[in-house]
């Protein structure tokens, strides 16, 4: 049992180093970008919620949905 248990942890922490980034490579974060000030918000994959598309952008953020708050 220990033998079995100890096959699969070492399978399982391969399989995380070797898995390939999400991350799109070729983006680069913006940190001087310049983005309209207007609320119009998105949410995206890793679940960050930003004013508007434009922020998203700049933060490399993929798949992103208009977020509407619930009153």
């Amino acid at each position: 049992m220990k033998r079995a248990a100890l096959l699969l942890l070492t399978l399982v922490l391969a399989t995380t180093v070797a898995a390939p980034s999400l991350a799109t490579p070729d983006c680069k974060k913006d940190k001087d970008g310049i983005c309209p000030m207007y609320y119009s918000p998105v949410i995206c994959d890793h679940g960050k919620i930003y004013s508007n598309p434009c922020f998203a952008r700049l933060d490399c953020a993929e798949n992103c949905l208009p977020y509407f708050e619930p009153l």
